[in-house]
């Protein structure tokens, strides 16, 4: 084999290049933060009803940042100047935070999240012509400040926590009903649960269910 054949099959070395940016892939937060985009657009009357469903829905399946800008791309960007409120963990020294978040979608379909299992700082609750439950009645709490975000469309979310934790509010009813039982704790020790989030032609309900303590305020698995 002469010297020109060697040149021709000599290997080609390819040079490793990064991810452009719209195929990195999604996280819980950059899906929260387009959601509550898509939210303060629809209360300000940029988007319709339809849309903000249709919107929403595509957010939660989407896998990279890239199919999330074409959502919010004609919407104005939150401003973010001001400092991001800092949640404290109810223990830090045992459990930080920074776990994902725990996505309960259901789409013409029910979701369910019951019995004993390791609650996380946030969960996602959509329902879209569908309906969703969450017990928190037998979960085990690592952490003193749990946020629920439920969203639903033409559906239902459910959600109980015991009667000894605290239960608070954020959320809005349009054309639906957003009820929340709101409740104080006499333990200041006791968790904080927090639903926010909106109800569009559906219902969001969240109360204490009767007969169900915490036996532990500073339960661990």
């Amino acid at each position: 084999m002469d010297e020109s054949s060697r040149e021709k099959r000599s290997p080609v070395k390819l040079e490793k290049t990064a991810p452009a940016e719209g195929a990195l892939r999604a996280s819980d937060a950059d899906r929260d933060r387009t959601a509550d985009i898509l939210r303060e657009a629809l209360g300000e009357g940029r988007i319709t009803a339809e849309e903000h469903a249709e919107r929403v829905g595509a957010v939660y399946e989407a896998r990279t940042v890239g199919e999330l800008e074409p959502l919010i791309r004609d919407l104005p960007l939150p401003d973010r100047s001001a400092p991001a409120a800092v949640t404290r963990p109810y223990d830090a020294s045992v459990r930080p935070g920074g776990e994902p978040a725990e996505n309960l979608i259901a789409v013409f379909g029910g979701a369910t999240r019951k019995g004993r299992w390791r609650v996380p700082r946030r969960t996602n609750a959509f329902a879209l012509f569908g309906g969703v439950e969450i017990d928190l009645t037998e979960a085990v709490f690592e952490q003193r400040e749990i946020v629920i975000n439920a969203t639903a469309i033409f559906g239902g979310v459910e959600i109980r926590v015991p009667e000894n934790v605290t239960l608070r509010s954020t959320g809005t009813g349009i054309f639906g009903g957003f009820e929340v039982k709101v409740s104080e704790a006499p333990d200041e020790a006791a968790p904080v649960v927090t639903v926010m989030g909106f109800a569009i032609f559906g219902g969001v309900e969240a109360k204490p269910k009767r007969g169900k303590r915490l036996r532990n305020l500073r339960a661990r698995a």
